[in-house]
């Protein structure tokens, strides 16, 4: 993948620049409904499972922990009405006490059932923008099992404790009663953060997330902060724009990486059932070609340094960075769902997923995400010293699958939704010049990779213009029914 991109109704987050771009609106009439067959992402659910999801009851309703009495808080895009998380955070003498609910849906979804039929069919919630394709009814996504403010819901509910440092000292999950009191989104935490006006279940989350990001650099994570295209409505049609990214994005994402690394720690030293989500480590060479780019941009790389904290070191608003980004994105492939009951002896790096640099299973979004609803129960039977129930042990190949088949089609979608935008927005500006960040040259008979601000635009270029630079290109081809733009490379010097 190179860049980030999201339609505007995603909520797995992306990551963006801090470019600051002042762009004019410039927004087309586009019909989606052609990807939708493409892909064969079906609107409707059937009427069976509808029926069982506005009926579904809590099987665990009279052995639930109440805890009711926590001050939870959620913390989402301002549309969202899916809230998989709440969240709270305390301050102690030696660290921080993190309590973070995670709706059941293990608990709502008989197995064999209708809804679980068709749950494992589609895998996961598409996002398209002009609406969603979820996993679950809505009346139940959206509704019964949503962990809505002012309700009581059934949560499995992670408890983390954690030294002056975040370092986690203990965790466990359990079935209890939760109810939220605040839904915030990403800019109100911020403005609240800027303010010194936080809720007080959030008032320590700054602290933490500054501590875990760290922490990650410490284990050699890597974090790409490149430009983030999102398709958004814009009146009577719709617009490309760059993803607004905060600091208090960063630190809500520190909290669901967390305990996703916690189950997999859980997962793994019982060493029977789990599903991981890993990618393996990059090769040394594309490392040692990075370092090469750098040099000849004239970035300074210490050899000691990873390349994770280098990268977060850039200044995001600079060609370079841009470049050294975009190549960055080659370091990250092959992520992938391990399930352990397949790996007879494990080597770390099998285990492990390098970005974050740790092991790590996907827990965090059960409401969105087939694999979420899975590895949740296997982390509850192992914390309460149970058997994982049948219906997992039975089901989880199947839905690793699912997970891999429709994370392909996920991508594709974005990429679909964000190319046609691209094309029917720019289709009436062929022969117009814009300026271009050169993010990587020509190879061969593949173009060179550019990066336009504005409207925010990643394309292929013609000619051979120098990486790393600034320079004047003309849109040669926007044609929506291909989906495809291209530009040309319009001056011998580059600025």
């Amino acid at each position: 993948m190179d860049f980030e991109h999201r339609t505007s109704s995603s909520q797995d987050r992306g990551r963006t620049t801090g470019l600051q771009l002042h762009q004019r609106i410039v927004s087309a009439p586009v019909d989606f409904g052609a990807i939708r067959s493409e892909f064969g992402l079906a609107s409707e659910y059937p009427s069976e499972a509808v029926s069982e999801a506005r009926d579904a009851v809590d099987a665990f309703a009279g052995t639930r922990v109440d805890r009711t009495d926590i001050e939870f808080v959620t913390i989402d895009p301002p549309s969202a009405l899916d809230l998989d998380q709440a969240l709270h955070i305390e301050r102690t003498p030696t660290g921080f006490t993190l309590h973070y609910a995670i709706a059941d849906l293990g608990a709502v979804i008989v197995p064999g059932s209708a809804l679980a039929a068709e749950a494992e069919v589609r895998g996961q919630t598409f996002y398209l923008p002009d609406g969603n394709v979820p996993l679950h009814p809505t009346v139940l996504s959206e509704g019964t099992a949503s962990l809505l403010p002012g309700v009581d819901r059934p949560a499995a509910l992670w408890t983390i404790e954690l030294d002056n440092d975040a370092v986690p000292l203990s965790f466990s999950v359990t079935r209890a009663l939760v109810r939220s009191r605040e839904r915030f989104d990403y800019a109100q935490v911020q403005a609240a953060a800027d303010a010194a006006t936080l809720h007080p279940s959030l008032i320590a989350l700054p602290e933490f997330g500054r501590l875990r990001i760290e922490a990650g650099f410490e284990q050699g994570a890597i974090s790409l902060r490149l430009p983030a295209q999102e398709v958004v409505s814009a009146g009577d049609g719709w617009r490309l724009q760059l993803e607004p990214r905060t600091d208090a994005d960063d630190w809500n994402e520190q909290v669901s990486l967390l305990t996703g690394m916690c189950a997999a720690r859980i997962m793994v030293e019982h060493k029977g059932i789990g599903l991981l989500r890993t990618m393996p480590p990059p090769p040394g060479s594309a490392i040692e070609s990075m370092r090469r780019t750098a040099a000849a941009l004239g970035v300074e790389w210490p050899a000691e340094v990873p390349v994770g904290r280098m990268l977060a070191g850039l200044d995001a608003n600079t060609p370079a960075a841009l470049v050294l980004m975009s190549e960055a994105t080659g370091l990250l492939r092959g992520a992938s769902y391990t399930l352990l009951a397949e790996l007879d002896d494990p080597s770390p790096e099998q285990l492990t997923h390098s970005a974050i640099g740790a092991p790590y299973a996907h827990v965090t979004a059960p409401l969105r995400r087939l694999a979420d609803r899975f590895t949740t129960e296997i982390c509850l039977a192992y914390s309460a010293g149970a058997e994982v129930p049948q219906w997992v042990v039975d089901g989880l190949k199947s839905a690793a699958e699912t997970m891999r088949r429709t994370d392909a089609v996920a991508n594709k979608v974005d990429r679909a939704c964000v190319d046609l935008t691209e094309a029917t927005v720019l289709a009436p500006r062929v022969g117009t010049e814009f300026t271009a960040v050169v993010l990587r040259e020509a190879n061969g008979s593949r173009g060179a990779e550019i990066f336009v601000a504005d409207p925010p635009i990643l394309g292929r270029c013609d000619g051979a213009p120098p990486e790393g630079r600034t320079v004047p290109v003309q849109l040669t081809v926007a044609d929506p029914d291909t989906r495809t733009i291209t530009f040309a490379f319009t001056a011998a010097r580059p600025h």
